[in-house]
């Protein structure tokens, strides 16, 4: 009957994604916050089903997109260099899916998801919105749910561990975690786990500091302030060294990238930014000293940041050597691999013999150095395409996004993509502005063009139907 219930429901998401496929993607970006809440509190009982919500959202809206939407699909079908290496890697991880090692391809199956279920978006983007303003009415509406959010995670911190707030998606799995000399609580705010949390913040942080910069109504310049506010406190209150070394990364990143490209404006957005940095850092001291402290203990007691930072790239280098220019298959890294095979009574397979914690690691084991070569070109690729798409881009809004999508993609070049959904689903949307942005810029300038083409004709005929 559960699993009646849970095929029915299912089949209805589905649906209602496929007749408005352009809401199934904005919700997606709901669930992938409000998820780790329903697994947790709301509705653990159906914690597997949760959480393969979005999937079935994102597969809905794939369906109408590509089956029988009418909207413009030309930056799938335009034989270019990256559509060119995007179907290169599709076909290695294909290929993967059917490695000997895996022992069954329905391992291979489940582990394609990682790499390829969100990957489509990149082609829906330039369909999704249809002017600037949309854009940020979007992202604007996105960064709101930071609010509750943030006070939540707030309210986690002050709680005792055993408290039902701080429950983790499988509690069984795994005990709360904590840090500081006092135990305080390593927040999750509505994410499943702290990793999840980590990036959400990263992600949020990078946009602020893009809305900051752009012009805004005098309501909204406050609403982002208290926003930021939340996003800083709240990733002192991760406990989480990489999140905090991120988000410095970003902004020296992106004032330094504006410094370089357009100094005057760059000086004025520097001017611009004191202020509400030295609010934000001001009232985080005063009243959300214990995060601070509890962070700056752990970030002294742990110095082994750097460390962890070159193994990351090291370790595939060391890999390679496990089985040369063989692979394990897709999917046999994957931490629901045992509990996938247990379930559905799967062979075993090849014994993995290497620890593997790192990204690039489990990438090189599941795909071989080929398809490593593959999946991390992919990766660069569409970095360089962004930087592309900033410098030649002219207007602010637009510009600057380009430069925030970069930025938010280099910064966590090494960090988990193919094994964490919630940055795989902001990786591909942001990898989807290399369309969007040139697109919407042309159809900007032609807006104002036409504009001030009625405008000059309603000057000399005042009394026509120009006007």
């Amino acid at each position: 009957m559960k699993l009646i219930i849970s095929l029915l429901a299912a089949v209805i998401i589905f649906y209602g994604s496929a007749l408005k496929w352009r809401r199934g993607v904005k919700a997606v970006f709901l669930l992938l916050v409000l998820e780790g809440a329903l697994r947790k509190w709301l509705l653990p009982q159906a914690n597997e089903m949760i959480y393969f919500l979005k999937d079935i959202v994102l597969l809905g809206a794939y369906f109408n997109f590509y089956c029988f939407s009418d909207s413009d699909k030309k930056f799938l079908s335009r034989v270019s260099l990256i559509n060119i290496i995007i179907f290169i890697t599709i076909g290695w991880c294909l290929f993967q899916v059917f490695n000997p090692s895996l022992g069954s391809p329905l391992l291979g199956l489940f582990g394609l998801r990682g790499y390829l279920l969100y990957l489509p978006l990149i082609w829906m983007v330039p369909s999704l919105f249809q002017t600037e303003e949309e854009v940020y009415k979007f992202l604007r509406s996105h960064l709101l749910l930071t609010i509750p959010v943030g006070l939540i995670g707030i309210a986690q911190f002050f709680s005792p561990a055993s408290s039902f707030i701080n429950a983790y998606s499988n509690e069984e799995a795994q005990a709360v975690v904590t840090f500081g000399i006092n135990s305080a609580v390593r927040i999750t705010g509505t994410f499943p786990y702290i990793s999840g949390y980590g990036v959400y913040l990263i992600i949020c942080f990078g946009l602020l500091i893009f809305m900051l910069s752009v012009k805004q109504p005098p309501r909204w310049q406050v609403v982002t302030l208290v926003e930021l506010l939340l996003v800083s406190v709240n990733s002192f209150m991760t406990g989480s060294r990489g999140t905090i070394f991120a988000e410095v990364l970003f902004l020296v990143g992106y004032l330094g990238a504006k410094g370089l490209a357009t100094p005057v404006s760059s000086l004025r957005l520097i001017r611009k930014l004191i202020l509400p940095i030295l609010v934000i850092a001001i009232a985080a001291s005063i009243w959300f000293r214990p995060a601070i402290n509890a962070f700056w203990q752990r970030a002294t007691h742990y110095r082994d940041i750097p460390e962890r930072i070159s193994l990351s790239f090291t370790e595939p280098l060391d890999f390679v050597r496990v089985k040369e220019l063989d692979s394990y298959g897709i999917g046999a890294t994957h931490q629901a691999a045992p509990i996938l095979r247990r379930a559905l009574d799967l062979p075993a397979g090849e014994t993995i013999r290497v620890p593997n914690e790192g990204e690039m690691g489990r990438i090189v084991l599941e795909l071989g150095p080929i398809g490593f070569i593959f999946w991390y070109g992919l990766r660069l690729s569409i970095l360089i395409l962004l930087i592309h798409t900033f410098l030649k881009l002219k207007r602010p809004f637009l510009r600057q996004l380009a430069l925030t999508a970069f930025l938010l993609q280099a910064i966590q070049i090494n960090s988990f993509l193919v094994f964490l959904n919630t940055y795989a689903v902001y990786y591909w949307f942001f990898s989807g502005l290399i369309f969007l942005l040139p697109q919407l810029e042309q159809t900007e300038n032609w807006q104002r063009e036409q504009q001030f083409q009625q405008d000059v004709l309603s000057s000399y005929f005042p009394d026509s139907s120009y006007r």
